[in-house]
């Protein structure tokens, strides 16, 4: 069975939208786009590198196709396009996005929750979500993330996309690796952990 993981960048108070530059998504007026940009160091460099050392293939929404497929095809081997090029690439749109526009892009047809439960089930390396705030909703209603890798950037914006939307369910995780880089972003790895053990400080 196949492991399918969320890497996800995220603010403080739980932003993951646009954190990449200027007219990445904008919708429903968020002014904040790139946020992450400037807090990048060596660490997160090698973070990176590490998880794209070993084989994997990349689950992307629609928007999220769009964005890298405009940019991957056209970056050198140095800086990381080989390795993304060469992966499979499975898309969840209801439309149908320009696979052409990147070698190794396949549609997951019909719907995406049975789709990409369908492919968990068969032989091949890790299946990684990059971006894709709302294909994520899904599998979170679903129940489909078997880890998530949350990279989380010292700044604040108020509003935007969450990673956890209204109706996430509620769920204990277990961290199960972490760093911190020079620049204050905590990437942390964390396991579903079952339910919640709450419990009360209450002395009666």
């Amino acid at each position: 069975m196949r492991k399918l993981i969320v890497t996800t960048f995220l603010t403080l108070d739980g932003v993951m939208q646009a954190p990449g530059g200027p007219g990445e998504d904008p919708s429903g007026g968020f002014a904040h786009e790139g946020w992450s940009v400037n807090y990048w160091d060596e660490a997160m460099g090698q973070v990176m590198a590490e998880a794209t050392s070993r084989p994997f293939a990349m689950v992307l929404g629609r928007r999220t196709f769009d964005i890298m497929a405009a940019h991957w095809p056209h970056a050198s081997e140095e800086e990381g396009g080989k390795i993304f090029n060469e992966a499979t690439k499975y898309v969840a749109s209801r439309g149908r996005p320009n696979l052409a526009a990147w070698s190794n892009s396949v549609q997951i047809e019909g719907d995406a929750a049975d789709g990409l439960a369908a492919l968990k089930q068969q032989d091949g390396p890790e299946l990684q979500v990059h971006g894709s705030a709302d294909l994520i909703q899904t599998l979170l209603r679903h129940n489909q993330v078997d880890e998530f890798r949350i990279w989380t950037f010292p700044v604040v914006v108020g509003s935007g996309k969450r990673l956890f939307g209204d109706g996430t369910t509620p769920a204990g995780l277990k961290l199960v690796d972490s760093t911190i880089s020079s620049t204050g972003v905590v990437i942390g790895t964390y396991a579903p952990a079952g339910e919640i053990p709450v419990g009360s400080f209450s002395r009666d």
